[in-house]
């Protein structure tokens, strides 16, 4: 009888390394093809760029030179800049002014909005939203003509009513609540649109149970919707954080960081380093601004995490 030798001998024979490399990935290479792109993309314009201004961050260079390794001076030199602490500070100061006011207007506006006995919802839920669909230039174009201290719309009222005009964006001490009321204004829509997502997956039995239990609707809405909102309002926290702490075209359009770096955030300081092609110094202060949004991050992620144990 005949036996086929290499049938038989097949199994012992070792197999090749792209047999070994197919089999490890699972018998097929399609899914690592398809996905390959975006791994490509990131390697090349995300992680070396990160990289290679982490190591930048470490050097003295002006672009017309070799990088010059000098350690920790670029870091050293931050943390003791008045400048930099002032934009953060402002930073800050813009957080508080913006963020609850932004996240508190969201959640009534998505409540009243997702109730099904109001009239015109789709006008309002337009309205609301048109303001996060405008460009950023346009909108800040406006609140010039808004605010400007000599012919602008706001002071010419004042004027009417015999008031004093009021350097809305010549003064220290107006210039942030007015840039504020441009970020809450514009960002508004978008917080409204994500909350009111949040507030219509809500089951609505557990509004029936309530309501047959005797629950007005304002006790509906402070202990069903509010506690069920809590990932959706984390999220706009650490979002809004974000936009804030990075903020550079608002105040460059409005203010150009003035007057007196009353309006500088931590996102235009950034790039006066930039301008100056100090570029090592200003890839350790962008270090420096990651290493505290991943902080803030984890805080939130904390305050979230916390919510849902309970």
């Amino acid at each position: 009888m005949y036996v086929s030798t290499s049938s038989s001998l097949s199994p012992m024979q070792p197999s090749s390394p792209f047999r070994r490399l197919r089999r490890w990935l699972g018998g097929s290479f399609s899914p690592y093809i398809f996905i390959a792109p975006f791994f490509i993309l990131f390697f090349a314009f995300g992680l070396y760029p990160l990289l290679y201004a982490l190591g930048l961050s470490f050097t003295y260079w002006h672009g017309d030179e070799a990088p010059r390794f000098i350690g920790l001076s670029n870091y050293a030199y931050l943390v003791t800049s008045n400048l930099f602490w002032q934009s953060l500070a402002n930073s800050a100061i813009l957080w508080v002014l913006t963020v609850p006011v932004q996240i508190i207007v969201a959640v009534i506006t998505a409540a009243l909005l997702s109730r099904s006995t109001l009239r015109l919802r789709g006008f309002f839920r337009t309205a609301l939203l048109s303001s996060y669909v405008v460009p950023l230039v346009a909108i800040a174009q406006v609140w010039l003509v808004l605010f400007d201290q000599d012919f602008g719309a706001i002071n010419t009222l004042l004027h009417i009513l015999h008031l004093p005009s009021i350097g809305w964006l010549t003064t220290s001490e107006w210039a942030k609540p007015t840039l504020a009321l441009l970020v809450l204004w514009r960002g508004s829509g978008f917080s409204m649109l994500v909350m009111l997502a949040a507030i219509q997956s809500i089951p609505t039995e557990f509004y029936e149970a309530a309501a047959i239990d005797g629950a007005s609707v304002f006790r509906q809405f402070l202990h069903i919707t509010l506690p069920l909102l809590r990932r959706t309002i984390a999220f706009l926290v650490v979002i809004s954080t974000l936009g804030v702490v990075q903020m550079f075209l608002e105040p460059k359009v409005l203010t150009n960081g003035g007057p007196y770096n009353s309006t500088m955030t931590a996102g235009f300081f950034l790039t006066t380093y930039i301008n100056n092609a100090d570029y090592g110094t200003g890839a350790a202060n962008t270090f420096l601004l990651i290493i505290l949004l991943v902080i803030l991050s984890l805080v939130m992620l904390r305050f979230l995490r916390a919510g849902t144990e309970s």
